[in-house]
């Protein structure tokens, strides 16, 4: 009896994930029918108006008011309903992924995107060698791995898919059409991206993430967990480190950035010192966040404090 349930259970979880794809799939169809910036800007309308009404909304507001108490509330709720339509936008920009980096280094500034760090990309493509390029979820950071793969950089990326299987396989799949490797994150990721920093390759990162087990870190003040894959495996192949992240413009335009290498601190040894270089690149995202906060996906539980409100 026990197992009959436990199989109901499942197909009807089952059933529901499926649901929720078709849903999505369906939406992305009916944006696709659109031009670009028409979509984009009616995702940016409807997040907006949906954002406010879903229970995530609350846990933004907490973050909000834990990151800047310094704002008022009616700063606080702008930068929440702003946020909201920037996750809408990526939402939409999926769709036109291909489209929207059309950046020429011939004619820079005439298109959606402008690249600043060329000289970067370029000097990791014609003097291969391993590194690790890390970024967080500040505006539409898929660029990042396109923008990579369009200079001829193939960056082997680790990720998180999306709980709900049928969406998370459309996902892998479009994006690996656009980006290169892939390497999902699970128990064995960690391998895959050593292998590939072995062989004199380049891998990327996402460093915002939530991370029960992680080394204990601040950011933005709060206490917060933070994973240290990154600084073991700088520590173990002593590769370069550089951040890169993308920024919003005006129009539905966009800006990559890749800045220069930065060091990690060390300990008295002379390693890494894992634990302080994990503070570091949470202080440089908390940076990019603080310049752009309504483009921070401010509903993630990076705190992990949604279980108290």
């Amino acid at each position: 009896m026990q197992m009959v349930i436990t199989r109901i259970v499942l197909a009807l979880r089952n059933l529901y994930h499926w649901l929720v794809a078709q849903a999505a799939f369906g939406f992305l169809t009916v944006l696709k029918i659109l031009p670009a910036d028409a979509a984009i800007n009616f995702a940016d309308r409807l997040m907006r108006w949906i954002g406010p009404k879903t229970k995530r909304h609350r846990l933004m507001q907490v973050n909000l008011r834990n990151a800047f108490p310094e704002k008022s509330d009616a700063e606080r709720d702008e930068i929440a309903l702003a946020s909201w339509g920037h996750m809408g936008r990526l939402v939409a920009e999926y769709v036109f992924l291909d489209r929207l980096f059309d950046f020429d280094p011939d004619k820079p500034g005439e298109g959606r995107v402008e690249v600043s760090g060329v000289e970067q990309f370029l000097d990791l493509r014609d003097n291969p060698r391993p590194f690790i390029v890390f970024t967080g979820h500040t505006a539409n950071f898929e660029l990042l791995p396109v923008a990579g793969a369009a200079f001829g950089l193939f960056v082997t990326v680790l990720f998180r898919p999306p709980n709900n299987p049928y969406v998370a396989e459309k996902v892998f799949n479009f994006r690996r059409k656009r980006m290169g490797d892939l390497v999902p994150s699970h128990a064995g990721s960690s391998f895959a991206l050593a292998r590939q920093l072995e062989k004199g390759g380049g891998v990327g990162v996402l460093v915002d993430q939530k991370f029960g087990k992680g080394v204990e870190t601040q950011f933005f003040g709060q206490p917060v967990r933070t994973n240290p894959l990154l600084a073991k495996l700088a520590r173990q192949f002593e590769c370069e480190v550089y951040p890169a992240r993308c920024i919003r413009l005006p129009g539905n335009r966009y800006r990559l950035e890749i800045e220069s290498r930065i060091e990690l601190p060390r300990n008295a040894k002379g390693q890494i010192d894992v634990n302080a270089a994990s503070q570091l690149l949470n202080d440089k995202v908390e940076a990019w966040v603080r310049s752009y906060p309504e483009q921070w996906l401010w509903y993630h539980d990076r705190w992990n404090i949604k279980h108290t409100i």
